[in-house]
């Protein structure tokens, strides 16, 4: 279990952020907390997709797999044992992957986001020696490519389709839909 400072603010300080391995037990919050960042109802948080895509983002079986599967790992991450933001990586080789990133959407802006993609990395270098993490975003997310290339990720220009048809990734809501690979070289 890790812990790190919020970033500093001119509120009273609050609690430092704490990250472990999520476990089985965790699966309906995490569920929760997914489904809240990327189709809720509460559309304040930045990271919503539900102007592109309706139904689920995610289902129990789904983050199951994910929390059970020997080559991947789901960070849990809490201040003061209340669940606050998640994301998965995946070992591929030297490379890992970065997905199911959610921040509670009436915690968005406060520098969680950061502090999570900071704490994947270095459990993707330090850890699992990996040279390298890679994501993929829907293109349409354009504020969001944004944010992730002034963290440091180059787009690739590879893109891959977008699995219309399987409503485990959720229902389209326009016909163009595809991802695109980012990439980001760890130091």
């Amino acid at each position: 279990m890790a812990t790190v400072d919020p970033l500093p603010s001119t509120s009273p300080s609050p609690s430092p952020l704490t990250f472990r391995t999520a476990v089985e037990a965790d699966v309906p919050a995490v569920v929760a907390l997914v489904e809240s960042a990327y189709r809720g109802e509460n559309r304040g948080g930045w990271t919503t997709e539900a102007h592109l895509l309706a139904g689920q983002r995610t289902d129990p079986q789904g983050v199951t797999e994910v929390i059970t599967d020997e080559g991947s790992r789901l960070l849990a991450v809490e201040r003061d044992g209340e669940l606050l933001a998640c994301c998965q990586l995946e070992r591929r080789g030297t490379t890992a992957y970065f997905g199911m990133f959610s921040v509670r959407p009436d915690r968005q802006g406060g520098g969680i986001g950061r502090a999570v993609l900071a704490e994947a990395e270095r459990t993707a270098r330090e850890e699992w020696h990996c040279s390298a993490m890679e994501m993929t975003v829907i293109v349409q997310r354009e504020d969001l490519i944004a944010w992730y290339e002034r963290r440091g990720y180059r787009r690739t220009g590879e893109t891959l389709p977008f699995p219309y048809g399987d409503e485990r990734f959720g229902l389209p809501l326009r016909p163009d839909l595809r991802f695109e690979r980012l990439v980001k070289t760890l130091g």
